[in-house]
């Protein structure tokens, strides 16, 4: 690694408090809430548009996505959305702008004899863990959904779960951390160090005005803290233990977004969760009447869209929702999701505790921004986060 320039008042501004890097929905949620306790928080991202957050549903859905074996990161999902409310609310008046939080709930449906025997197997293990679920027939389906297709086997509604738009969410976010006066840096951080007295990162800082991904300047900033919530990227800091490294992986996910042409009323009004021979997808309605349908999941590191993800989508899409087939074909995207080696975030201290990892959050980011804020926010202060993290320290992987 070349040896950087120490950063200056005049090249770089004021040393920080707390540096985070990253600026997808956890990292600049981590940044708020620590200008918000009166932190000086410069935050540090790339700046271009791969962020897993762009390239989300927008899903906070504990109960319907809770699956057998995975109690720990059910307890924390569960913590997580009793906690998103008050914290949408705050940013939404902090901001000035809103989220399109939805509190709906999701129903969940199948379309053969072996879905639904298994969506009632997961629905007696979610009785058995305490969750409410409750379970329809097919003419309470499509009471609560008059679009869903004739051949709907039945259901289980989810009343717990919510949705926001992802894209309003993280815009909110950042004019909150604007006004709070988090500086922001466009630039990639390329290694960490842990000092006796400060943290330090070194960076290459894109100037401002020029192009993101650009050359830049390589140089080194110092913080009490260093929060390092690079999602996907966060396995190419240099600097970070080696199990961090290994454990983060990117898994690409494509998703559509369709939109209702004029005088045709809105087709969904809950998350739907639909499994089609053993296949699962979700259609999220957006309240300016959009519908997201996603997602696949693939062990890749690119970004293309593909014809047969697409295909596959709205096939099953149609399957769901037959009346999909009127909608329009807004957007196809594709995104990479930071997956972990145990499909956990990784949260804690690292060594002395001045570099802290949030990462790892896989398809829950967004359910987990406020939580992993409030926790973060635990850390710097000296104290422990929420008992719900404790099995997701990264010593675990060690």
């Amino acid at each position: 690694m070349p040896a950087p320039a120490e950063a200056t008042a005049g090249k770089s501004g004021p040393e920080a408090d707390v540096i985070v890097v990253g600026g997808g929905v956890i990292g600049t949620a981590i940044a708020w809430r620590a200008a918000r306790a009166g932190r000086a928080v410069t935050l540090i991202d790339p700046g271009t548009d791969d962020k897993a957050s762009l390239v989300a549903a927008g899903m906070l859905g504990p109960v319907s996505e809770s699956v057998f074996g995975e109690q720990d990161l059910l307890t924390l999902n569960l913590h997580a959305v009793g906690r998103f409310p008050s914290f949408n609310a705050e940013l939404e008046a902090a901001s000035g702008h809103r989220t399109g939080l939805r509190t709906e709930g999701t129903v969940a449906v199948a379309y053969d004899n072996d879905d639904l025997a298994a969506l009632d197997r997961l629905t007696e293990f979610r009785h058995s863990i305490g969750l409410a679920a409750e379970r329809l027939t097919a003419r309470d389906c499509r009471r609560l959904e008059p679009f869903l297709a004739p051949s709907t086997r039945g259901g289980v509604l989810a009343s717990g779960d919510l949705s926001v738009d992802n894209r309003r969410y993280l815009a909110a976010l950042r004019e909150a951390a604007r006004r709070a006066g988090v500086r922001p840096l466009t630039g990639t951080v390329t290694a960490v160090e842990r000092g006796p007295a400060r943290a330090r990162v070194h960076a290459r800082v894109t100037p401002a005005g020029a192009p993101a991904g650009g050359p830049g300047q390589t140089v080194t900033l110092s913080a009490a803290h260093v929060v390092v919530a690079a999602g996907w990227a966060t396995g190419a800091i240099e600097g970070l233990p080696d199990e961090i490294g290994k454990a983060i992986r990117p898994v690409k996910g494509q998703l559509l977004r369709l939109r209702h042409p004029p005088n045709l009323p809105p087709i969904a009004s809950h998350t739907i969760r639909a499994t089609v021979q053993g296949r699962d997808i979700y259609l999220v309605p957006r309240a300016d009447g959009e519908l997201v349908v996603g997602a696949t999941q693939e062990e890749r590191a690119d970004r293309d869209i593909t014809a047969g993800a697409v295909h596959d989508l709205l096939r099953d899409a149609m399957t769901a929702l037959p009346a999909i087939s009127e909608l329009i074909l807004a957007e196809a995207s594709a995104g990479l999701r930071p997956g972990t080696s145990d499909n956990g975030p990784l949260l804690g201290r690292v060594g002395d505790g001045r570099v802290i990892i949030a990462a790892g959050h896989f398809r829950n980011g967004i359910l987990l921004s406020a939580a992993t804020a409030d926790a973060v926010a635990a850390l710097v202060d000296g104290q422990d986060p929420h008992r719900a993290w404790a099995p997701f320290h990264p010593g675990r992987l060690a």
